[in-house]
């Protein structure tokens, strides 16, 4: 599992990296390897507007966690400044 955190007030710099960050997951999912990938709304709201995004979770098959960390380092949204931190775990889906 990859777990970005967004500096604060990184919504442009989120809505800007966008398409290519979609693109990469589509790709893992085009694969068969993605399992669920999505934001984190920083309110408690489907469209949180000007308040942005906390983060993001993104759970996915890789080889091994040198090649999942590899493919988080590269995603445009460590390139772009929005995510501050990303962690990258080991994650075993029990349900459904």
């Amino acid at each position: 599992m990859i777990v970005g955190v967004d500096h604060e007030n990184s919504i442009d710099k989120r809505l800007q990296a966008r398409p290519e960050h979609l693109q990469r997951l589509q790709a893992l999912r085009d694969q068969g390897r993605l399992v669920l990938a999505g934001p984190n709304p920083a309110i408690d709201a489907e469209d949180p507007g000007d308040a942005g995004f906390s983060g993001s979770l993104i759970v996915a098959e890789f080889d091994s966690l040198d090649d999942a960390q590899a493919w988080a380092d590269a995603d445009p949204y460590v390139k772009a400044g929005v995510y501050r931190k990303v962690t990258v775990k080991p994650f075993r889906k029990v349900l459904p």
